[in-house]
């Protein structure tokens, strides 16, 4: 007799059936996830498993991961800290972090890495999901550097503008005291340092305001290599010798619409920086081209509009800048230069100009791999290709004219209404604006010529003019200002063709910039 014992599977294998078509599915989904995906072990840190994402993204092919561990991915830097990370966290759950990874061509991108702990093939092992926010990161990092520029360019203005009064007072009344006779011969030689010194506070505030966008732009219709070709000569005697100084300037290359000396105080300052950065010698070269920036770069790149630009590229083969260096590079007085070799205001006042052009500048740079500094400017459109022409008002600088001074500053008031008057002119003052128009009021209108500050309590200079304008339209009209309010910024210029005297200035500038308005030769 025979017995034997029956064992119905059936559940089993139906329950065995299950787990496979399960364990297919996910690893179906781990296959196919459009983000990179591994299994490592947690001893060997060795790769156990990759997916097609891991395999397109990170450059290596399936066999090379699984021939790696997961430090051939980290930068070297960061090797210490990975084993540290895994020790203290071998927690049961999964958590996130924030890596650098790098590449198989060596780029460094920053991950998002989300680890799960799991038993893969009978090991202890980690499942690991990444996601690549290095795009993410750098236009995070944009944003705080643009609002972090934005608020010192703000501080830095409010500086330059205070300042420009003060340095009006001080370098006008020097100017008159050294036209005094039979002055003192040792007073005159202490009143010329004053005027010496007065002069080199007058371009520190002009650098700060270029930094802070801040100035009275006078725009035109400009060639960029026609700037370049000017000024080679002074830069190749600028930069020495040691280095040699290449131009590749497109042919072909677009006009601008920018202010000429702006523009080329923009080129003499990435010049001078490069030169500063090759101590030892080396090769600068100065680069013009058309370029389009599409909307995939303009992604990329805080503050960009896609378009077609003037390029104008500024390389060097010196020391370069590191990641720190170039983070701070545009800040106002930051300068990696010795006590005395700088004011860390020449990048500073580049980003301001170009920014107040409509404009964006680029750093390209690795320390010991020289630094390209690459600016952009729009494109000028128009079809109109006048150039205005520059005047040198020569001879007479005295009038019999009427000319009504606004300024709420006293200092500034007296000092002008002084030169004013020394030079022939009938001179009236006002505070501010409703007190002009009172005065214009008063005598019919007979003023030749309104010289307004533009930033005033109570009603602006642009205002003013309007309002002069709608009453008194023949009245000529010559804008002061070591500063401008947020509207004229935002057209960056007062108005087409408007006459503009930048404070701090002289007796003599104001006068002659008086007598150009006068005689209908300024803005022509």
């Amino acid at each position: 007799m025979v017995l034997g014992t029956v064992v119905d599977i059936s559940e089993r294998k139906h329950a065995e059936k299950e787990l496979q078509e399960s364990n297919e599915r996910y690893r179906k989904l781990f296959t196919i996830n459009p983000q990179p995906m591994w299994v490592f072990d947690n001893e060997t840190l060795r790769f156990l498993e990759v997916n097609d994402a891991a395999v397109l993204h990170y450059g290596y092919s399936r066999d090379e991961f699984l021939a790696m561990t997961i430090k051939d991915i980290r930068p070297p830097e960061e090797i210490e800290g990975l084993i540290t990370d895994l020790i203290h966290n071998s927690y049961p759950g999964p958590n996130t972090r924030t890596k650098h990874h790098l590449k198989k061509d060596g780029s460094k991108i920053v991950v998002e890495v989300t680890a799960h702990p799991l038993i893969f093939n009978g090991v202890g092992a980690r499942l690991v999901l990444v996601t690549d926010i290095t795009e993410k990161r750098s236009l995070a990092d944009q944003l705080r550097q643009s609002q972090k520029m934005e608020a010192v360019g703000s501080l830095a203005g409010g500086i330059a503008h205070d300042f420009n009064n003060l340095l009006t007072a001080i370098n006008g009344y020097t100017e008159l005291a050294l036209r005094l006779p039979d002055i003192d011969d040792r007073v005159k030689r202490n009143l010329k340092e004053v005027k010496r010194a007065g002069e080199r506070a007058a371009g520190l505030t002009r650098q700060l305001l270029a930094f802070s966008r801040k100035q009275v732009l006078q725009p035109r219709v400009l060639d960029l290599n026609e700037i370049v070709e000017d000024i080679e000569r002074m830069l190749r005697r600028l930069i020495g010798a040691d280095i040699d100084l290449d131009t590749a300037l497109d042919k072909d290359l677009g006009n601008i619409h920018a202010d000429p000396g702006q523009i080329e105080q923009v080129i003499v300052n990435l010049v001078v920086n490069a030169r500063d950065a090759m101590p030892d010698g080396g090769k600068l070269t100065i680069e013009t081209a058309n370029v389009t920036l599409d909307e995939e770069y303009a992604s990329t790149h805080l503050g960009v509009t896609s378009g077609r630009y003037v390029m104008l590229a500024i390389c060097d083969t010196g020391v370069g800048m590191s990641e720190e260096v170039k983070e701070r590079a545009f800040e106002p007085f930051f300068t990696t230069k010795e006590v005395g070799r700088g004011t860390g205001l020449g990048l500073a006042t580049v980003y301001g100009i170009v920014q107040q052009s409509s404009g964006n500048v680029w750093v390209y740079s690795e320390a010991g791999a020289g630094t390209t500094i690459e600016v952009y400017l729009p494109i000028y459109e128009s079809s109109d290709d006048a150039r205005d022409k520059e005047h040198t008002v020569q001879g007479d600088l005295s009038g019999k004219e009427r000319v009504l001074v606004v300024e709420d500053d006293e200092q500034v008031r007296e000092l002008t209404a002084e030169i004013l008057k020394l030079h022939g002119y009938e001179v009236e003052t006002a505070h501010n604006g409703d007190q002009a128009l009172s005065i214009c009021r008063e005598r019919g209108g007979a003023v030749d010529l309104l010289l307004t500050d533009i930033i005033m309590p109570g009603m602006s200079g642009e205002r003013l003019v309007e309002s002069m304008a709608a009453e008194f339209p023949e009245i000529k009209v010559l804008y002061m200002s070591g500063y401008t309010d947020n509207a004229v910024i935002r057209r960056n210029v007062l108005t087409e063709g408007a006459s503009f005297l930048q404070k701090p200035f002289s007796p003599t500038a104001m006068a002659a910039k008086v007598r150009e308005v006068l005689d209908g030769k300024d803005g022509e």
